[in-house]
Formats: structure tokens, sequence, C-alpha cells
């Protein structure tokens, strides 16, 4: 199973799932904008009203993809901070699994990174909270890290945005046969994160 089929393994039916995952494909290969819903059907193996036996609409669709991918998200970041002590050693955790996730699940991330506009205004809504949560993650590591003295951060918030925008950045960048793992990307970016916070050498 790739790393892509993981993330929506636990939607049911099965044919939700196949739509999920054929909408993402259609969306990485003409925008949001230019799918149409018979596309994604196709791309799925239905008929083209079977879609909505699933979804509302495109929009529900895109939606539930981008609902899908910050709940896998968040949940992998509350996972690599689970029994993690140290200020230093919480961020390397934080920054590795943000950074290795957007590699391993780079298609649907750079859907999302790129179709956000197309949300209808409720589901914005809900997927920006989801967002802040994301953020309010690192941004409080960081700012307890500060606190502490551990940290040399004269701007917790914009610091915070810049290694948020490290991880993320690596959804548009990533090729599966390019030359680092997604395991790798993880550390380098974890070393990095971790020489922008520190006064001294980083481990």
């Amino acid at each position: 199973m790739t790393p892509e089929d993981e993330m929506w393994a636990a939607v049911t039916p099965e044919a939700s799932r196949r739509m999920l995952a054929a909408a993402v494909d259609s969306f990485a290969e003409l925008g949001y904008h230019g799918t149409s819903t018979r596309h994604i059907a196709a791309a799925a193996g239905m008929s083209a009203g079977a879609l909505y036996v699933h979804y509302r609409t495109k929009a529900d669709l895109l939606f539930r993809i981008a609902e899908r991918v910050h709940a896998s998200v968040l949940a992998a970041l509350e996972d690599a901070l689970d029994g993690v002590d140290g200020r230093p050693e919480r961020v390397r955790a934080l920054m590795y699994a943000f950074a290795r996730w957007h590699a391993r699940h780079h298609r649907a991330a750079r859907v999302i990174q790129n179709e956000l506009g197309a949300l209808e205004p409720p589901h914005a809504v809900e997927i920006a909270a989801l967002r802040r949560r994301v953020r309010a993650l690192l941004h409080d590591e960081v700012q307890a890290g500060a606190a502490a003295g551990v940290f040399d951060v004269a701007d917790v918030p914009g610091t915070s945005r810049a290694l948020a925008s490290l991880a993320i950045d690596v959804c548009r960048w990533y090729r599966p046969d390019g030359p680092r793992t997604p395991d790798e990307i993880g550390a380098l970016c974890a070393h990095l994160a971790l020489r922008m916070l520190a006064s001294g050498p980083a481990d």
C-alpha cells in the first residue's frame, strides 16, 4: 500500500475511497477548475452519476480531501510529540514528521496547497481551523523553547511560519525518484530547524 493509499484507507465505503483517490489524481493533473465530475468518475471506474451517491458536488469532494489531508498531518504531528521530552527534541520530532509527511503525501498535499482557494466559504472556515491547530503545535513549541532560553528567537510567530513553510514546501518539489527519501528529507528539515533556532551549533 502506498502512502497515499494509506491516507484514504479509513474512508468507507470502498466506492467513496476510490472517488477521493481519483479526485486527487484528477486535480493534480488538471487542476480543480479544469476537472469535471465526469473525469473523476471515469478515473474511479464508475459512471458519472455514481459520484453523486457519495458526494454532493465536486466542491464537496475537494473539502473531504482537504479535511482528510489536514487530519492526517495533525495526527502525524501529535504522534511525533508523544513521549518526547526536551525543547530541541520536540521541535526536531515535529519538523521531522512534518517534512516527512509532506514528502510521503506530496501529491495530495500539493493539490490542497494549490486549490485551497476553491473551497466554498463554510468549508474554508473548517479547514482554516484545522490549519490553525497544525500551526499552533509548532508555534507553541518554539515559544516554549524561547521562553525557557533554549532557543534564540526574536520573532516567534515569524520564525514558526518560516519553519512550517520549510516543511510544507517539500510537497512542491519532492519527487519519488529524486535523490532523497522522505526519511532523509525529514531529518534534513529537522536539522535546519534547530540551526535556525539555536544561538550556538545545533546537534
